[in-house]
């Protein structure tokens, strides 16, 4: 299993042929090579990400068939299940990066902070969960708010929720500690712009 700087270097590279439309030359998704995963997978990268359409982690990275364990949750939030999925990558399978993806124009968020601007009682249950969720990493920004344009604020937001995921991804698992302790595990931060298919790797501190 490649290490973390290594699996960063890749997804970085393959992010750039996908921005730049560079005929692709990531990993390879024809029938030889599901031939060849039948038998078990080594994804060399985790990533938790929105569910949004327009934001599918393949494609975005340029990677193939048993290249990357990807979790998708609108809003990429944390929870039990987002832990235990992590988890299970890293221990089962070795994967040295776990990567958290936001992406600009998220519509959990967006519905997030309408929430918290405007309350209503029309969200279905759901839906609020994912709201709760996202929340508490954004209601700072909202006592503030007033330094912000709209743009600003929703930028600000979409990071401020990148970033409490990743920090529940760190400090809620005594296996990912350890695993980031003693075992080389990196747990990072990133955007997907939507509008140039960059994506900002921010937060790189583990």
């Amino acid at each position: 299993m490649i290490s973390a700087r290594e699996a960063l270097d890749r997804l970085k590279d393959g992010n750039r042929r996908f921005a730049a439309d560079v005929e692709s030359s990531g990993g390879a998704t024809g029938s030889e090579r599901r031939s060849d995963l039948v038998a078990g997978q080594e994804p060399f990268a985790v990533v938790l990400g929105c569910s949004d359409s327009r934001a599918p982690v393949e494609i975005v990275f340029d990677q193939g068939l048993g290249d990357l364990f990807v979790i998708r949750i609108a809003g990429n939030i944390v929870g039990p299940s987002q832990i235990g999925s992590v988890e299970f990558a890293a221990t089962q399978f070795g994967s040295r990066l776990v990567v958290v993806l936001g992406h600009s124009h998220c519509g959990a968020i967006t519905a997030t902070l309408e929430q918290l601007q405007r309350p209503t009682g029309d969200q279905s249950h759901g839906l609020r969960y994912i709201t709760h969720r996202i929340a508490p990493a954004i209601e700072p920004l909202l006592r503030t708010h007033n330094h912000y344009q709209t743009a600003d604020l929703m930028d600000n937001a979409i990071r401020a929720n990148v970033h409490a995921s990743v920090t529940q991804l760190r400090n809620g698992s005594e296996t990912l500690m350890r695993l980031v302790d003693n075992e080389g595990l990196r747990i990072v931060g990133a955007e997907y712009s939507l509008e140039t298919g960059l994506v900002d790797f921010f937060d790189e501190a583990s």
